[in-house]
């Protein structure tokens, strides 16, 4: 099962949007809260290339981007393959 992690704060339009686009996927995701742990965040920042705004989305460990880069990725045709969302036959 692919593991999606999404980096984010409550009061994010970006957030918010983020997570509509992968509900709409219907990815299941972990919601990484950092408002109110420093500790979150700078994790994000290693973990996202020291890129420290929200939301940033991990797949399967490996960085994807922000949500300008999923819906980049949608209207590219590749955000399925990224999330490894399988087709339904």
């Amino acid at each position: 099962m692919t593991k999606i992690d999404i980096y984010t704060t409550p009061f994010c339009p970006f957030c918010h949007r983020a997570k509509a686009l992968l509900k709409h996927k219907g990815a299941a995701f972990n919601d990484i809260d950092v408002m109110m742990s420093p500790a979150k965040r700078r994790e994000m920042g290693e973990r996202a290339g020291g890129r420290t705004s929200v939301p940033q989305i991990f797949v399967d460990g490996e960085h994807i981007g922000d949500c300008t880069d999923i819906h980049e990725m949608e209207s590219a045709g590749t955000l399925d393959a990224a999330l490894k969302i399988v087709p339904a036959a």
